[in-house]
């Protein structure tokens, strides 16, 4: 029994899967997904869209790794607000992880025992290797520099002292978990239960990427998407 997910299985793989019968049919129905608010990291999703405050706001939409800009971007709309006169306290960013960006919200203990870094395409900033850490969690000194700035402050951890809020897609949660379970011969239930107890702390499980994102623009964010 294979307990490793095939390092050569790739984004474009799952999205094949994903159009195929067979997985679907082994995951639960959408009746199922709604009927799930008890792993919602609220006490009703919308509690999550009622944190969105401040006078400028911005939600930024994470479909998959893409280097530092998910993360860099919420900083650069924070500091250069702030340097054309507008506090912190004034400002909102949202970070929406979702698709391939769900593996951002998840502990290292994850990223190392489902290979987060091969099943997703991402590489340790120190290391070049496929990550098997968070690299945005609690990142280490002189993880991430910028040219003509210096080292920057953007693990999620140092956004979320800032106001940043974080929050990560179930669906995608629950179809991921299900296509992993099925190569490493698991149970379905079983890894996505661990995926949703390993959410980092502070980020918040929501219905769907789609859900926050609509919900963000309701409470007038504008919108970037991260690429």
């Amino acid at each position: 029994m294979n307990h490793t997910p095939n390092g050569g299985t790739n984004r474009r793989d799952f999205l094949g899967k994903m159009l195929t019968g067979a997985t679907l049919l082994s995951i639960p129905s959408f009746a199922t997904l709604a009927q799930e608010s008890k792993h919602m990291s609220t006490d009703t999703p919308d509690a999550w869209a009622n944190k969105i405050k401040g006078k400028h706001r911005i939600v930024l939409d994470v479909t998959r790794p893409h280097e530092v800009f998910p993360f860099a971007w919420a900083k650069v709309f924070l500091l250069t607000n702030q340097a054309t006169g507008v506090p912190e306290k004034d400002c909102c960013a949202v970070v929406v992880l979702r698709h391939d960006g769900i593996p951002y919200a998840m502990k290292d203990e994850l990223w190392e025992k489902y290979k987060f870094g091969q099943l997703f395409k991402v590489d340790d900033p120190k290391t070049k290797a496929p990550a098997v850490r968070n690299p945005f969690w609690q990142p280490q000194p002189g993880d991430f520099s910028v040219p003509g700035i210096g080292e920057v402050e953007i693990g999620i951890d140092q956004l979320q002292s800032h106001g940043v809020l974080f929050a990560v897609c179930n669906m995608a949660i629950t179809v991921y978990s299900a296509i992993v379970a099925k190569e490493m011969s698991l149970d379905a239930t079983a890894v996505k239960n661990e995926w949703l107890a390993g959410v980092l702390p502070g980020i918040d499980v929501v219905p769907s990427g789609m859900w926050a994102l609509g919900r963000a623009q309701e409470k007038n964010c504008g919108y970037c998407f991260t690429g």
